[in-house]
């Protein structure tokens, strides 16, 4: 997965922008690198529609399932948040 980071300019009416903005790397992946397996267990929950519509739409593109990428999101999540323990 390739990580993007974000780029922020001068912008001379603010002065030193570093004193007041932090940069992050963008954490969260695009939604074609969230098409992959992993031993499952079966839960319920609940999704807003908004959410829902936004993987199904990119499910369709990508020919998968909207709930696999959103498994995926998840995880990805969760080892992230390992890591930085």
């Amino acid at each position: 997965m390739k990580k993007n980071k974000t780029i922020y300019q001068d912008i001379s009416e603010w002065g030193d922008i570093d004193e007041f903005v932090e940069i992050t790397q963008d954490f969260l992946p695009k939604p074609k690198d969230l098409v992959f397996k992993q031993k499952l267990k079966t839960v319920t929950i609940t999704l807003d529609e908004e959410s829902i519509s936004f993987y199904k739409k990119k499910a369709d593109k990508l020919s998968t399932s909207y709930q696999h990428m959103i498994q995926n999101l998840l995880h990805i999540y969760a080892k992230r948040m390992q890591q930085k323990k």
